[in-house]
Order: structure tokens, then C-alpha cells, then sequence
């Protein structure tokens, strides 16, 4: 199975978030040693349009075929743009037939090696045509609202409200991680999406799910693996 780690640069919250030292290692090197310690992944592909990840990245042992183009790294360019891009080329110019493949954001380090096979066998094992990570909500799915730009709470229509008041009726909500996407490429290709009736889910504990997106998750992680002793 082929893993694509992508990072691209421009990261607003956190500039050079990619590659900024997380208990002294860059950010990076925990997705690319979870990915070279599982035992369903062949093949590693970094995709990036910066220089100065890649230089970090080669020093992992992986592979960048080629740099990703400047149009699909921009703050509102689409991954999925990105992935179909990344597959078509390699098949195309490096005579590979990559018809499925596993996507790793680079900014859920705390995610395990046992988590993308098992993710992957899911896949398989299903006939899947996408698995994608998933953590737990915390809050039943009816909690959930909206505010206008007045400051007024709005729900919707359709929301129980004896569930609202008893958490143990309600059903449990779950939301993608960041962690770990299986895809089929004609899934991809064809519909131009992460899901069809097809898609099921790798649930994941909140203590492996944390995306880093802010500088708050950022200090959060690493306080969690100094806690745990991480790199011992």
C-alpha cells in the first residue's frame, strides 16, 4: 500500500508548522516513523511544495518523486486536488497502477502504527471504497448549535428536546480526526469525494486524535507526550 504524507509551507497559524520541533523532533518525523513501522505500507510518498520540508523529510528515508505545484498548495487549494494530482502522475510518468493508497496528515502525531493497519484492514476486509479516522464527539449530536450575527443560538427543527437533557438517551456523534483517509482512487477520480455508501469508519480514541491546528494543540501534545514519556 502507497502512504502520501502531505505538507505543504504555507501554514498560517503555525508558520513552519510541518517541521517545527515537537519534543526535538520536526512534526513530521512522527507520521513518517508511525508509517515506516507498520507492517501494510510499502511505499512512502512526502508531498510538498517546500524546500525546506523536504530537505527534513530525506532525512527520514523517504521518497519526493517531485515537488507539489504551487497551485495546489495555496490556503484555499483542495486536497482532493492534491491526491488526484499526486496518483495520476505517478502512474502516468513512473509506470506505477496505484489504485488505492492511505493519506497522512503530518499534524496528528499521535496516532500508531497499529492504528493505519488496522484502518487498512478495515478497508480491505469491507471492500471499502474509503475508510476514514474518526474520534468520538464529546457532546451528544443535539448540543450541537449554531449562533447568528446577532449572538442568538439557533437549532434545528428536528432536535429532541428530552434528548438535549438526557446525555445517556442521545446518540453518540463522531468527527474525522485528520489521522488516517483509505481511498480508492476511482472513489476520487470519479466522484470527486471523500465518501459513498461505501465509507466507513477507523474510530480512534480522543487521546490519538488531536490535529494540530493551533498553537494551543500544539503546546497540548507536547505536554501529553512529555507526560508519557513519548520518546523513551
Amino acid at each position: 500500500m502507497l502512504a502520501i504524507i502531505p505538507a505543504r509551507g504555507g501554514s498560517k497559524g503555525i508558520p513552519g508548522k510541518n517541521i517545527r520541533l515537537l519534543c526535538g523532533k520536526p512534526l513530521i518525523a512522527y507520521t513518517i516513523e508511525a508509517v515506516l513501522a507498520s507492517v501494510l505500507i510499502d511505499r512512502i510518498i512526502i508531498s510538498t511544495d517546500d524546500p525546506k520540508i523536504a530537505e527534513v523529510a530525506r532525512q527520514y528515508d523517504v521518497e519526493i518523486p517531485f515537488m507539489r505545484p504551487k497551485e495546489l498548495a495555496k490556503d484555499d487549494s483542495l486536497a482532493i486536488d492534491n491526491y488526484i494530482y499526486t496518483i495520476d502522475r505517478l502512474n502516468k510518468e513512473f509506470d506505477n497502477n496505484y489504485e488505492e493508497f492511505v493519506v497522512l496528515l503530518p499534524t496528528v502525531p499521535l496516532r500508531l502504527s497499529e492504528d493505519i493497519d488496522k484502518a487498512i484492514e478495515l478497508f480491505h476486509n469491507k471492500n471499502a471504497e474509503s475508510v476514514i479516522s474518526c474520534a468520538e464527539v464529546g457532546h451528544p449530536l443535539e448540543w450541537i448549535c449554531s449562533i447568528n450575527d446577532h449572538g442568538v443560538i439557533q437549532r434545528s427543527n428536528d432536535v429532541d428536546i428530552k434528548k438535549m437533557m438526557n446525555r445517556q438517551e442521545s446518540q453518540a456523534g463522531y468527527i474525522p480526526n485528520g489521522a488516517i483517509f483509505v481511498f480508492k482512487h476511482s472513489l476520487l477520480k470519479e466522484k470527486c469525494s471523500y465518501y459513498s455508501d461505501k465509507t466507513y469508519a477507523y474510530v480512534m480514541p480522543p487521546e490519538r486524535s488531536i490535529d494540530i491546528d493551533t498553537e494551543s494543540d500544539f503546546e497540548f501534545v507536547e505536554f501529553l507526550m512529555r507526560k508519557r514519556d513519548f520518546n523513551a
